[in-house]
């Protein structure tokens, strides 16, 4: 299991520095679901969770909201039947900061897939 779920995320700024083609590199080895993807102009961090029904997406994306709060972070959560994806990024630099690999391991880590 990754290290970055012991971390807790830290208050992030405009201007904070996005991280770096080699951490992105390094973090992404810590997570090997998740995909970069850019949006617009910046990259998000991005992953497609499967469940039997729409209940269990729903509980998923409660328990992912419910993380985002504690954490003081937040990401786009889009729910339909069977499947939630999850995106992460850092909208104050509108990019990725380590906080969002430390929020995406902690997702991964709510995460029990269908048996």
């Amino acid at each position: 299991m990754s290290g970055l779920i012991k971390e807790h995320c830290v208050a992030c700024r405009a201007g904070a520095p996005r991280v770096t083609d080699e951490e992105l590199g390094e973090l992404m080895g810590q997570l090997p679901e998740w995909v970069p993807r850019t949006r617009e102009d910046f990259l998000t961090l991005e992953r497609e969770f499967g469940f039997r029904n729409f209940s269990e997406a729903m509980a998923f994306s409660v328990r992912v909201g419910m993380l985002a709060e504690s954490e003081g972070h937040h990401p786009e959560i889009v729910t339909e039947w069977g499947r939630v994806r999850v995106t992460w990024w850092t909208h104050k630099i509108r990019g990725l900061h380590r906080n969002d690999f430390i929020c995406a391991a902690k997702t991964d880590r709510l995460y029990a897939p269908p048996a």
